[in-house]
């Protein structure tokens, strides 16, 4: 896309970001990249400057990785972007009549223009505050807190089959620890991966000596001097657990909005361009807007979907809706190893075709038709193949939009 040959508007003197991981540090390059000189700045409530979240669950965990290594981006980058990063800042509320950012460590931020990207927090269980041994995994004090306890050797429990679960246990497998997993789905991942790719993964997992329990729920968790010791299921079973690993879906992170009057509709409800109100922009998990490939409202927790609407929104922000953001998704899970790659969204009942490859042999590609027509494509350790059919699903026609899903 070319920028257009016209200086940002002069009403735009500081630009605030909320939010330093991936949406937000690419929306703040971007309007530097597109030619904003003003003020900006970059605000985010942990207190390490931003960073790569996917590799937490796995080469961090596995301790392959420190944390250092998933710094986006050095100390000197900042200050060639000439931005204020605030770190350990957090934004508790929004006047959005007087353009104003109130904060938590008191006082306000008076902007021009606003960029949310706050992200997703981790859904917990209401049984297991307080318990010494669960952990939740999103953040950089999560994952040095869990990969401390593995050192441990504990019995691991993880609650929730879905990309964070299964990427978690697959390296508590591979350190060579017991480990199982509890879902209420039968199939794990079918949502994602559809149902047959969902039953390849569970058999990945369970042929690596992951105990699968699923089709069952979580009813509570077993303890003794406030500290967990089992996790006990829907159907009466009760697993030993040192470790605990609750993975089971984030919300967005949206509630120091809800005294303001951007509209909210699963995170903050954003027009095509990216935009909730005049001047106000949303990227990221946080984000949601009408999708006229899909016909329906969208929200996407995925690292690329990040970056592409941190620029999106950081060019419409800047030079007035010039971007209707309706992008092709593209997800990815590395899980022992299987890469699994997905281009598109797979609806439930889609239609799958093994086109290249085959599933018996660990690597293939396969397309998923809905409606008379492809909605996605998977492809299970077949990267290069996996690109031939991404430009099929380019020039496929959008679904009309339901007066539901606008």
């Amino acid at each position: 896309m070319n920028t257009p040959a016209v200086p940002p508007p002069e009403h735009l003197q500081h630009i605030a970001v909320v939010g330093a991981g991936a949406a937000g540090l690419t929306g703040v390059e971007t309007l530097r990249r597109e030619g904003f000189t003003g003020r900006l700045t970059l605000l985010g409530d942990e207190p390490s400057p931003p960073y790569d979240r996917p590799p937490l669950s796995k080469q961090v965990l596995a301790g392959t990785w420190d944390f250092p290594q998933t710094l986006l981006r050095t100390a000197d980058h900042y200050a060639g972007l000439d931005v204020e990063l605030r770190t350990g800042c957090r934004a508790t509320g929004l006047d959005l009549k007087g353009r104003r950012l109130h904060l938590d460590r008191g006082g306000q931020l008076a902007f021009d223009g606003l960029l949310i990207a706050t992200g997703v927090a981790p859904r917990r269980l209401p049984f297991a505050d307080g318990l010494d041994g669960v952990h939740v995994l999103r953040g950089e004090h999560d994952a040095a807190a869990l990969r401390d306890h593995l050192r441990q050797e504990p019995r691991v429990v993880v609650i929730g089959a879905g990309f964070l679960g299964l990427e978690a246990a697959a390296v508590v497998r591979d350190l060579g620890l017991n480990v199982s997993v509890v879902d209420p789905q039968q199939t794990p991942m079918e949502r994602q991966l559809g149902r047959q790719t969902g039953a390849l993964v569970a058999e990945l997992h369970r042929t690596r000596g992951v105990r699968m329990h699923t089709g069952r729920g979580v009813t509570g968790l077993v303890s003794n001097g406030g500290r967990v010791t089992g996790v006990r299921t829907s159907d009466g079973d009760v697993l030993d657990a040192d470790c605990v690993l609750v993975a089971i879906g984030a919300t967005p992170q949206v509630e120091w909005l809800r005294s303001s009057t951007v509209p909210l509709m699963d995170g903050v409800a954003c027009d095509a361009y990216c935009q909730a109100a005049p001047g106000i922009f949303a990227a990221g998990d946080v984000a949601s807007w009408p999708s006229t490939r899909y016909g329906r409202r969208m929200r996407l927790e995925h690292r690329m979907n990040a970056t592409e609407q941190g620029m999106a929104a950081a060019r419409n922000l800047l030079h007035g809706n010039v971007d209707a953001y309706d992008p092709l998704p593209y997800f990815w899970t590395d899980q022992y190893e299987a890469k699994i790659q997905v281009y598109g969204l797979i609806p439930a009942g889609a239609e799958m075709t093994v086109v290249e490859g085959d599933l018996a042999e660990g690597a293939f590609v396969a397309l998923f038709h809905a409606a008379g027509r492809p909605v996605a494509v998977l492809g299970w350790n077949s990267p290069k193949h996996l690109r031939r059919y991404r430009q099929q699903l380019l020039e496929t026609p959008s679904f009309e939009r339901s007066e539901t899903g606008a």
